[in-house]
């Protein structure tokens, strides 16, 4: 079902129901630069695989992620990641997602 990038990513730990899926990423050095700080591309991947499974449990599953907007307030770091998505309604024509 998904891309075998995203599947190295090596997510665990899914909680799945109508609207709702959580995962965990597990820290990985692949996806942290020299600083330490992990890419922001692997979590806008965790991000967009989150909803996309939340949305898949609807009456209406969606056809893909169309805009993604995030806000990184600080450098992520030194520790597993818990992204939260929530379906929140629908629009005419694309489902609006929540995920943190």
């Amino acid at each position: 079902m998904f891309a075998p990038s995203i599947k190295e990513m090596g997510f665990t730990d899914f909680v799945v129901r109508e609207g709702f899926c959580s995962i965990r990423l597990p820290m990985n050095d692949r996806l942290r630069f020299f600083s330490g700080a992990v890419c922001g591309q692997a979590l806008m991947a965790a991000i967009d695989t989150a909803a996309s499974i939340a949305t898949e449990t609807t009456a209406r599953p969606g056809k893909g992620a169309v805009y993604q907007h995030t806000h990184f307030l600080r450098p992520a770091a030194n520790d597993d990641f818990r992204i939260k998505a929530t379906m929140r309604r629908f629009g005419k024509q694309a489902p609006m997602s929540i995920a943190a």
